[in-house]
């Protein structure tokens, strides 16, 4: 493969799980992929795992905390320097929100959107203030600040790829009947980055007042389902802004990994395959869109 026909690719979050199974699939492809995790020495250990597969020369490590603009701005540089452009980011990187204490509870809770009693809800997972405001520091705005990091280097691609890692707890109908932000969220064709923000931002201030469930939020898992559905809404806004990109964003299914206390049906590789199939979309295809795993699924 010539430098000229060279791909390149980012993946955040890709120390492990479904992050490194999707760069060890990208890099199987021929794509040279930047493998980012916040922690180096986790990174580092990730990256020699794939020595193994006889990837190496198809990977390397950049340290990558997404929720630090001057740690995305880093890799940019790093990017660019290296590069000079980039073809594809995999955001990927997510935390849940939650400090998981019964797996078997917290997959109860997962499976029915968050919509459990207050019994079982309280004994799956612990939820605090602080964890909500990181879980939507990482999951949105850190994927957000990194495609505006990067998409100066995007825009030097013949064929720009995003793909936004969410889950179908991102869906609509996550958030309850009447309330007011699944009714900002459905208007889609006036759908703004500042609505989103404005979204996030009043979540927060109820979670802190302790006037969720009164205010119209979902009682457990809000943050990470909050987070979901600003990242779905957020890659539809993306999507029109930049009609000659194909940004999609998918949920890989219910995989087991950390973030799911190891409870999930699929496996890793499983897992991995679809946001791989949307990164190495032809040109042409379609923009805009919400997966779950192969399929087209509403927002």
């Amino acid at each position: 493969m010539g430098e000229a026909t060279q791909r390149y690719a980012v993946v955040t979050g890709a120390n492990k799980g479904i992050g490194l199974e999707i760069v060890r699939q990208l890099a199987s492809a021929g794509i040279k992929v930047v493998l980012t995790a916040r922690d180096e020495k986790r990174g580092l250990h990730a990256l020699e795992s794939l020595k193994a597969s006889g990837l190496s020369d198809l990977v390397l490590f950049h340290q990558l905390d997404v929720a630090d603009a001057a740690s995305v701005a880093s890799l940019a540089d790093f990017i660019k320097s290296k590069f000079g452009k980039l073809d594809i980011l995999v955001n990927n990187a997510g935390i849940s929100g939650v400090v998981i204490e019964e797996p078997d509870l917290t997959s109860v809770t997962i499976l029915n959107r968050g919509v459990v009693s207050e019994d079982v809800g309280t004994k799956a997972m612990t939820q605090t203030y602080e964890l909500a405001e990181e879980c939507l520091k990482i999951n949105y705005y850190g994927a957000k600040i990194t495609v505006e990091s990067l998409m100066p280097l995007l825009q030097l691609s013949d064929s720009p790829r995003i793909v936004n890692v969410s889950s179908t707890l991102g869906q609509l109908e996550s958030l309850p009947n009447g309330s007011w932000a699944k009714g900002v969220f459905s208007d889609v064709d006036n759908l703004t980055e500042e609505k989103v923000d404005e979204v996030v931002k009043k979540f927060l201030k109820d979670f802190q007042e302790g006037s969720l469930e009164s205010k119209g939020w979902p009682r457990f898992l809000g943050a990470y389902i909050v987070s979901k559905v600003a990242m779905n809404a957020y890659t539809r806004i993306l999507a029109k802004k930049y009609p000659t990109f194909c940004i999609n964003s998918v949920c890989p299914g219910y995989v087991k990994t950390d973030i799911t206390a190891n409870t999930g049906f699929l496996t890793t590789e499983e897992g991995a395959v679809n946001p791989v199939k949307l990164a190495l979309l032809p040109n042409g295809s379609p923009s805009g869109l919400f997966y779950y795993r192969s399929e087209v699924a509403s927002f």
